[in-house]
This record gives C-alpha cells, sequence and structure tokens, in this order.
C-alpha cells in the first residue's frame, strides 16, 4: 500500500477514489455550492502551478487573510503541494499584528480573501519589503485598482492552465517529492505574553494528529464538518483542512460569519469543533430562549434541562440514575432535547469538542444532558491540536481526559504539564532561544499546571503563572472561577483577582445581547453597551447572578466584590487574545486604579476611556464605575 506521508499525496488519493464525492462547499448568494474531490484536486494543481510561475518555491511562505471559503483552502493546499508553508493570520488582526507575522514568516506573496483585507495589506506596503504579490478571491471593489502586485485567483490559475498544458506531470511530480518531515505550515500563537511565536509543523506532525484522533474518535468520508473557526486557529487547519484530506470527510464554508449559526442548521454537521466561548454563547442563546417562552414552555425547558444535566452528571460519574429520572428522562427528548438540538443545529451530530481554554463543568453538562456527545480536548498550536480527549463513556466534567495513544504526558515537580509525541513541534519558526525554554529532555513544557487522576484523566489546574495564594495560604487559580462566572448567560467575560490578597474579586463584562433583552423585558432604557453596563438594575442582576455562582464554589474562593467594566474586553486593545484568551499582564497594569479601588474601601471608581466612533474620530470620556460588595456565607 502506498505510503501517504504529507497532505498533498492524501489529495491525489482522494482524487482518485472519490472523484465525485463532496469534498468542500461553499454557500454564496444563499445557495450551496459543492466541489467533488476531483474538483478540489483541479483547482490545488492549476493554482499551485500558477504560484509557481510567480516565482514561489520549496520552503516559500504564503501569506492567508479572509473567511473561511473554498478558495483559501484551496490556496494553502496548493503552497503545500508545492512544498512552501502556509501562514494563516486572523482575519480581524489589525495592521501591527499582521505586519509582524508577515515580514517574521518572509511571507513572499499573499492570498487575501477581498477588498479589506487587500487595503490591510497594501497599507503596509512600505513596512513589508519581502511580500511581492497580493492575490484576491473576491473581486468586488478591487476592478480600479491598476497595480502590478495585484492578481485575481482566477488569473494566477490561468496562469497554471498553461503550465500544465505544456508540462502535464509537472505537478504530480512535485507533490511525490515531498517527504513527511518537511514542513506544512507555520500557525503563530495566540501571545497571551509576547509577540506571536511561529510554531513550525510537518506533515508528519499533522498526519499523525489525525492519525492518533482517529483512533479514538473514528471519522469517515461521510462525515460533515463545518468551517467557520478563524483559519489561523490550529483547531480549524485540524479540523477542516487536515481531517478533510486525511479522511476525506466534507467541509461547508458557510456564507458569512454572520450566518454561521443559521448554515450550520441547514447542513447539520456530523461533528461540531468550538472553543468554550462559542458553547459558552450557545448555551446563554438557549437559556434566552426558554426564558422568553411561554408559561409551560418555560417551565417544560427549565425542569427537563436540570433533569438532563443531573442525569449526565450521574453517568459521568458512573453513579446509578435515580428510577424517577431514568423514567422521565426519555420524555424530555421529544418535548425539549430534541427540538433544542435541532434549534442549534446539532440534531445529526455525532460527537461535539470544546478545546482551546479551558471550559466550565457546567457547559459539558448541559449539552451532554441534551443528548449531545460532547467531549473535551486539551491541546496545544505545539501538539498539532492534540493532545488529550474524553472517550466515550468515559467522559469526566472536571478533566480533559486521558492522552491519546502515542502522546506521554508527566507533571514535573513545580506540578507543570510535560508532553511528548510523533504530533508534536520541532520548534518555533527562528527562534532558537524560544524554543531551548520550551524543550527539556526532549519534553515540551506547556505552562499549564495540572494534575492526572487515578483514572489517568488530565486535570488542568490554570496556566503556571496565573496559579497563586491569597494571603491566608488558599490557592488561587483565575481561571477556575472565571469559568464558573461565565456559565451565568449574562455575563460574556470575567477577571478574577486575588493574587496575594486577603478575597477575591472579580471585573465583568456583560453580555450586550443578553442583558439587553432582558432590559427591554424590564422596560430600562439605554444607550449602548456603556450605559447599560452601569444601569443600578444591572449591578443587582450581577449581584444575585454572582450570589447564585459563589454558593457552588469554596467560601475562600467565593467573589466578594465586583464591578462590571465600561468596556467589552478587545483583542484590538490588546486586552485577550484572538481566540479570546485573558492577557493578564497587560490587564494587571491597564486596570491597576480598578484593582486598587477593588481592594479599597471606596464605592466607585473613576476610568478614562478612548472611545472610537464609527468615522474613525476618536474622544475620551470619563466615566464611574460602580464598586459593590457581595455578602458572603462563610
Amino acid at each position: 500500500m502506498e505510503q501517504h506521508d504529507t497532505l498533498p499525496k492524501f489529495l491525489v488519493r482522494n482524487a482518485q477514489i472519490w472523484p465525485n464525492r463532496p469534498a468542500i462547499r461553499e454557500k454564496d448568494f444563499g445557495i450551496w455550492q459543492t466541489y467533488t474531490w476531483s474538483d478540489y484536486y483541479r483547482q490545488v494543481k492549476e493554482f499551485a502551478l500558477g504560484l509557481r510561475e510567480l516565482g514561489f518555491e520549496r520552503g516559500d511562505t504564503l501569506g492567508i487573510i479572509g473567511d473561511n471559503r473554498p478558495q483559501l483552502y484551496w490556496a494553502m493546499a496548493a503552497a503545500q503541494c508545492l512544498g512552501g508553508l502556509p501562514v494563516p493570520l486572523y482575519q480581524d488582526s489589525i495592521a501591527k499584528e499582521v505586519q509582524h507575522i508577515l515580514n517574521h514568516a518572509e511571507v513572499k506573496i499573499v492570498m487575501a480573501e477581498d477588498q479589506e483585507q487587500v487595503d490591510k495589506i497594501s497599507d503596509l506596503k512600505e513596512d513589508i519589503p519581502k511580500v511581492e504579490k497580493i492575490i484576491y478571491d473576491d473581486p468586488r471593489g478591487l476592478r480600479s485598482y491598476d497595480t502590478s502586485a495585484l492578481l485575481s485567483f482566477i488569473r494566477v490559475q490561468e496562469m497554471g492552465r498553461e503550465v500544465a498544458q505544456k508540462e502535464p506531470d509537472l505537478f504530480e511530480n512535485i507533490v511525490a517529492e515531498g517527504k513527511g518531515e518537511e514542513l506544512a505550515i507555520i500557525p503563530y500563537t495566540s501571545g497571551t505574553t509576547a509577540l506571536p511565536k511561529g510554531v513550525m509543523l510537518t506533515h508528519s506532525n499533522l498526519v499523525s494528529a489525525a492519525e492518533l484522533f482517529m483512533q479514538v474518535q473514528p471519522i469517515y468520508e461521510k462525515d460533515e464538518f463545518m468551517a467557520y473557526l478563524p483559519m489561523a486557529w490550529i483547531g480549524d487547519h485540524l479540523l477542516t483542512h487536515v481531517f478533510n484530506l486525511v479522511s476525506g470527510a466534507t467541509t461547508n464554508c458557510p456564507e458569512s460569519p454572520r450566518t454561521v449559526q443559521r448554515d450550520i442548521k441547514e447542513i447539520g454537521p456530523t461533528s461540531l469543533f468550538a472553543p468554550p466561548r462559542i458553547w459558552e454563547n450557545l448555551v446563554s442563546q438557549t437559556q434566552v430562549k426558554v426564558e422568553d417562552s411561554d408559561w409551560i414552555k418555560r417551565k417544560l425547558g427549565n425542569y427537563f434541562i436540570s433533569l438532563g444535566m443531573r442525569v449526565a452528571e450521574q453517568q459521568m460519574k458512573k453513579e446509578p440514575v435515580a428510577m424517577l429520572d431514568r423514567l422521565l428522562y426519555p420524555i424530555g427528548e421529544p418535548l425539549v432535547y430534541g427540538p433544542l438540538r435541532d434549534h442549534l443545529g446539532l440534531r445529526r451530530i455525532r460527537f461535539a469538542l470544546t478545546a482551546g481554554a479551558a471550559v466550565a463543568p457546567e457547559i459539558l453538562l448541559f449539552f451532554r444532558g441534551l443528548g449531545v456527545n460532547m467531549k473535551q480536548l486539551w491541546a496545544m498550536t505545539e501538539t498539532s491540536a492534540l493532545g488529550t480527549l474524553h472517550r466515550d463513556g468515559d467522559v469526566n466534567p472536571e478533566s480533559v481526559g486521558p492522552p491519546v495513544t502515542g502522546f506521554e504526558v508527566k507533571i514535573s515537580e513545580d506540578g507543570e504539564l510535560l508532553v511528548k509525541g510523533p504530533n508534536i513541534t520541532p520548534g518555533y519558526f527562528k527562534n532558537p532561544e524560544a524554543t531551548a525554554e520550551t524543550f527539556h529532555e526532549g519534553w515540551l513544557r506547556t505552562g499549564d499546571a495540572a494534575i492526572v487522576d487515578p483514572d489517568g484523566h488530565v486535570v488542568i489546574v490554570d496556566r503556571v503563572k496565573d496559579v497563586s495564594k491569597l494571603i491566608d495560604g488558599t490557592i488561587f487559580a483565575p481561571q477556575y472561577v472565571e469559568n464558573k462566572l461565565k456559565f451565568s448567560p449574562y455575563i460574556k467575560e470575567a477577571v478574577s483577582l486575588g493574587d496575594d490578597e486577603h478575597f477575591v474579586t472579580a471585573m465583568l463584562n456583560i453580555d450586550l445581547d443578553v442583558v439587553s433583552n432582558w432590559a427591554e423585558k424590564q422596560r430600562i432604557p439605554y444607550g449602548g453597551y456603556m450605559d447599560l453596563a452601569q444601569k443600578p438594575e444591572v449591578y443587582n442582576l450581577m449581584h444575585q447572578e454572582i450570589k447564585r455562582i459563589n454558593a457552588k464554589l469554596a467560601p475562600e474562593l467565593r467573589v466578594k466584590r465586583f464591578l462590571v467594566l465600561h468596556k467589552e474586553l478587545d483583542p484590538d486593545d490588546e486586552e485577550i487574545t484572538r481566540t479570546r484568551k485573558v492577557r493578564r499582564g497587560f490587564i494587571a497594569k491597564k486596570y491597576a486604579e480598578i484593582k486598587e479601588a477593588l481592594y479599597g474601601d471606596k464605592p466607585d471608581v473613576t476610568v478614562k476611556a478612548l472611545v472610537t466612533y464609527e468615522d474613525g474620530r476618536t474622544s475620551k470620556v470619563e466615566r464611574v464605575l460602580r464598586i459593590e460588595n457581595v455578602e458572603v456565607e462563610s
């Protein structure tokens, strides 16, 4: 049997054995367009040969920026076919982030989705000297652009077809030359503490990750995936590109980020992969939908959701389910569980995954209670998006599951999770210092504080650098408290504080969609996020939510003081990463006055905020943020 040690070789295989099976779909102008594996192969071949005509060679880097579109995935595959390296960027990255990555990765050509992204790259022209060409997919708004550096995706393919006519075997010969140990992609880390680092991943790393995953959770060619997560996130690359090629499953691209949920309902994917923030949003939407129902539906919804979570918890703990619950649970399927799964687009789901950050156990219980086979996966960019994974019948909401076969874990003396396996990066691009720091005697230092429980499951506590103590010696893991707070449908983001303090406090972001819906029902007028967040009624709502959540926390970890921030934490303001991880060091400096006030005796704190209007104008405003005490029972 021929060995497929690179992703392009899987593409060639798929076109040979499944020429007429759907490989990728996209929704455009309200209609789903389907491309078979034969189509996929042809599109990639023509674009790859066109790239070669533009001077793209083995080892060169191709920047990719935009929403999930087949053309961008084809460009990614084309670069890999030529022995080059795609470098995906977050589509909402600001100029300085784009500039840093394009220069650091020495990007030669950029594949941009549309005018917005073309303008973003063009505006940096003087600051990105190595970029020679910009290729675009969507021509709208670009017809008047007159520059030799700008080419359409279609024009590059035309160049490729001309090459193929002259040298019909060239593409296949180039693909055959590829080796598994060659680099396949350079994704950049989210940069929670410093500038993003380029992670070098080989074809063998990625193929191993897919094969190890499929030993635990099989994926078939008839499976359907949704490509809606940022292409720069390694989770998207594994699920919608690597799995797509290795298993032959179908990838589906939504019409736009705004239509994702509707498009998911239309496709009915068999698997859904998302970071905790998306699952938290779905829980909030469901809770709002239930509360907005008439009296009977609201009572039924709340009762059966609670029942489902209780049954799911007992099953996961391998405890006997009470007889009454066992009898009532099936009644909830046609009344509540089935309709909710259908509403969320999960009617055909075989398994659902959450990864990218710690998820509150309540989120896992919520979906499993609805009958969704939801499991948690722990991974890093450096591990090709795979490390540990829950098994069917062995799901623990407090853990991220045991390591997959062939992936080793151990805990260092200071409590840090160390890992090794065939899917782990050989190091960081042009950064031998970071590589030397991260690897110790062949083990990758993850930076996560963890334990391994008696069942072999890995339990992530928090980031090693973030785990601290209260003054009384109580271990304080901020992420643990934050996840509890974010299970509230009204709280979108939370930053908990307590390092070397007497008690725990929190800075909150309200969920604007959910809280505005609540405010309308309460007939509370407001003029935007800043105004709504400081309403006394909203503070009272937050107060009640924190009291409810405190009851589930150990007494010493209960939140005693809080405030609602005047703005949402924003990646553009460097407060959180593009994957919505809190940048604690930056926040500690930026909001030092707020922290001081939370641990003082003042009832409020004055902050100065920079407001940016739609026309680009900015102005500074002062805002008084109320600080509220929460009664804590010992």
